[in-house]
């Protein structure tokens, strides 16, 4: 093929890909809602429009070469056109072969461009046979085609171009009925174009550029106010002098002055230009000022106008979102046994595309709790008092101007908080004293932390205790909050409030140690002054009373591991306060100063500092000078641990080094003689040594002792290195524990996912020296 030829066929396939979402997607909301009705019962229009999608993405199909998916559309087009001439009617039980039909077609058009995995011809070969059986079937009589119709099924997870594929291998159909609730098809938009949302991304990029504009102009209308009030000055002190001047002008004789001087009507007279001078510099600041002000708000104006309307441009409806989650509830209650109907309110709703995408897999994850935790099996008895299928509540709405709330309900078991704390103790997240003194809000907030799950075994599904964790981080991550209610033997319900924007929010900026810094508005829960006196130390942390309540209190520079700024003057009698809040907990931060609060524009992070802790941006103020934006969810974190540190340790530990402690060292390394040739180098040390075989073997060793200090390979079996260093960082308590990688892996990229990960250090062993090892874990571990 000639190379021109070649783009365009990858051109062409670029747009295939996009035109074949649309249709796959649209086909699969139809097979459900047509699913749902009952017989003939409004199925004309839903079995036309899905016809005409399968028409179109076969013909599609044939333009992008993609013989394949143009091979399975033909034999779905067989099936609808003979349903719509009446000479079939199939069973809900038979749609199973149909969805397997249009989820070989989403993976094919995936990886349109990849070689095809081992055994893929076999399993669209019974694919499009099932299909023709079922036709044949109906027409027939006959019964349904069973496996034996099927070939036995390869790998479902072959490789194709380094990227995982996943087959639909066909299955038995089941025989039991699934009925779901209608999910309308959305008729396609007239008078629309389709664009790549990459370019709309770099459009709004730009739009949102222009804010800086808009700032600066209202920073030099800020200066020139402030030159006129020099002028003014100027003015006042002039006037004070007039009646000196007017004395002396009365007073002054001609004549010769001595020793030279120059007559006094000279300096008169060049006090009298000077007047004049200044006030005409005094009308054009002025005037400037006025001229200043329009462009102003012209300029203020136009930005806020371009900027708003780009942000229409990738405002997406919430159903771009929920249509996942129908064919989800689906799949997973018929794996579980569990009669599950679905309804979606606020569709239309629209967010930001890009928190859309950021909460696709939060949403996925309370989707799968309210199933696998929440919802009774449908043969279990437990829904006596209930209808008999549970109900999944999901719905969008737009709450207190510029922010949105997601509900996600079910009407299940409930959660059980004796089972929440016993989860929550046998992992070692709270005591067992901590977690008796717990209301019932805050136990319940215990199911977002990592590892905490009430499921008594490890599935595909559930019972890692990562999925709450992850809707929290994420959510937070946006700059929103998620809170749970739940009633036993009632249901669950989980409320996320989010911003419906991205890129520009309003932030407050603070000065701390010299330096100034922007915390998002929506963390703050508020902003105020406390007498030095009233911080009181209370079990050796420091608290304020807010409100009738105990706070916990920590300075933003000692959690940020700044040296500590000037306190002198006022300080000394106040300090400033900004509390924020994660959950039902708050803690009070104190900073030098609150300045005030502005719309900024965010400027993220670009490797190697994308995962800085505490920090999730940075953004150019009004006046040019660059502050970084303050990671909220973050600094909760780390002010737990910064306020658990005793505040005279240090002081205790100079006076007595003779009995200090060994330093305790964690060493990973599945290689004998590494692992023996390393342990002798830093028991050699002093340091008190422990070893692992591989990365399993010492994360659980992390989760039943203490250690000041992690040495790891990377190639390790089970649990290499680097996914070691990357679940120490995500665990609260460990999340701080140094880790030195040591490795043959010496490639630049190699380097970066060490840092991407958190590595502390990172030591390749073609260039190992005993001394730079133990240099950096002295450095590290003390």
């Amino acid at each position: 093929m000639r190379k021109e030829d070649d783009e365009f066929l990858q051109r062409l396939r670029a747009t295939f890909k996009v035109e074949a979402e649309e249709h796959v997607r649209a086909m699969s909301s139809g097979l459900l809602a047509l699913e749902k009705l009952p017989a003939a019962e409004g199925k004309t229009e839903l079995l036309e429009e899905v016809f005409r999608r399968a028409h179109s993405l076969k013909g599609a199909a044939r333009a992008a070469n993609a013989a394949d998916a143009e091979s399975i559309c033909q034999s779905m087009e067989d099936v609808f056109a003979a349903w719509k001439r009446r000479e079939i009617s199939l069973a809900p039980e038979n749609f199973d072969a149909l969805h397997r039909a249009i989820d070989l077609i989403g993976t094919l058009v995936q990886f349109i461009d990849g070689p095809r995995a081992p055994g893929e011809g076999a399993i669209i070969s019974a694919v499009i046979r099932q299909l023709g059986q079922l036709t044949s079937a109906e027409a027939t009589g006959a019964a349904r085609p069973g496996p034996s119709a099927l070939p036995p099924a390869p790998a479902a997870v072959e490789q194709s171009g380094g990227t995982a594929r996943s087959l639909p291998v066909p299955k038995e159909i089941s025989p039991r009925a699934e009925t779901l609730p209608p999910i309308p098809v959305r008729p396609a938009l007239a008078e629309t174009i389709r664009i790549s949302t990459a370019k709309l991304d770099g459009l709004l990029l730009q739009a949102e550029e222009m804010l800086t504009v808009k700032q600066t102009a209202i920073q030099r209308l800020a200066d020139l106010r402030q030159f006129e009030a020099l002028f003014e000055e100027w003015t006042r002190q002039w006037g004070r002098i007039q009646p000196q001047l007017r004395a002396w002008r009365s007073a002054a004789t001609p004549g010769p002055n001595p020793a030279g001087i120059p007559p006094a009507s000279e300096l008169l007279d060049f006090l009298d230009w000077n007047l004049g001078y200044v006030r005409s510099l005094e009308g054009k600041v002025r005037a400037l000022g006025k001229s200043a002000a329009q462009d102003r708000h012209a300029i203020g104006k136009q930005v806020d106008d371009l900027l708003a309307d780009s942000k229409k441009l990738l405002m997406l409806p919430f159903a771009t979102l929920s249509d996942l989650i129908p064919k989800l509830v689906r799949d997973l209650s018929r794996d579980q046994g569990k009669d599950v109907d679905l309804v979606i309110h606020g569709s239309d709703v629209e967010m930001d595309k890009r928190i859309l995408e950021e909460m696709k897999d939060p949403l996925i994850h309370l989707v799968r709790n309210c199933i696998d935790h929440g919802v009774e099996p449908a043969k279990s008895g437990l829904r006596r008092d209930k209808p008999p299928r549970a109900t999944i509540t999901i719905s969008a709405a737009q709450a207190n101007g510029n922010r949105v709330e997601i509900v996600v309900s079910d009407d299940g078991v409930g959660l059980d908080l004796a089972r929440v704390k016993e989860s929550a103790v046998r992992r070692g997240v709270i005591s067992e004293e901590e977690v008796r003194l717990l209301d019932e809000r805050k136990a319940m907030d215990l199911i977002f932390l990592s590892e905490v799950s009430t499921s008594p075994i490890i599935t595909e599904i559930s019972g890692r205790g990562l999925g709450l964790a992850i809707v929290r981080e994420k959510t937070e991550k946006l700059g929103g909050r998620v809170f749970v209610e739940s009633r036993m033997n009632v249901g669950t319900t989980f409320r996320i409030g989010l911003p419906l924007t991205l890129a520009t929010f309003r932030g407050i900026l603070v000065r701390a140690a010299e330096q100034l810094f922007v915390i998002p508005t929506s963390q703050v829960e508020r902003v105020g002054r406390v007498r030095t006196a009233e911080i009181k130390t209370i079990e050796n942390r420091e608290t304020i009373s807010w409100d009738g309540r105990v706070v916990a209190f920590v300075r933003l520079e000692e959690v940020l591991e700044m040296p500590p700024g000037d306190r002198s003057g006022a300080a000394r009698d106040h300090q400033a306060v900004v509390a924020l809040g994660s959950g039902d907990e708050r803690i009070a931060f104190g900073v030098d100063e609150v300045l005030h609060d502005e719309e900024v524009l965010v400027k993220s992070l670009v490797r190697p500092l994308a995962r800085v802790r505490n920090i999730a941006g940075a953004t150019v103020l009004a006046s040019g000078r660059i502050a970084p934006i303050l990671n909220a969810a973050d600094l909760m974190k780390s002010a737990r641990k910064s306020a658990g540190r005793s505040r005279v340790a240090p002081a205790m530990e100079s006076v007595t080094p003779g009995i200090s402690k060994p330093r305790t060292v964690l060493l990973a390394e599945d290689s004998v003689t590494s692992r023996m040739l390393l342990k002798g180098i830093l028991e050699s040390a002093g340091y008190q040594v422990t070893t692992a075989v591989d990365g399993v073997d010492a994360l659980m060793a992390l989760r039943t002792e203490d250690f000041d200090l992690v040495v790891s390979d990377v190639e390790m079996p089970r649990l290499n290195g680097f996914d070691l260093t990357a679940q120490i960082r995500s665990d609260n308590r460990m999340a701080d524990k140094p880790v030195v990688l040591v490795t043959a892996l010496s490639s630049a990229a190699d380097r970066e996912r060490g840092i991407d990960v958190g590595a502390n250090a990172y030591i390749v062993k073609s260039s190992f020296d005993q001394s730079n090892l133990l240099d950096v874990i002295r450095r590290l571990a003390g």
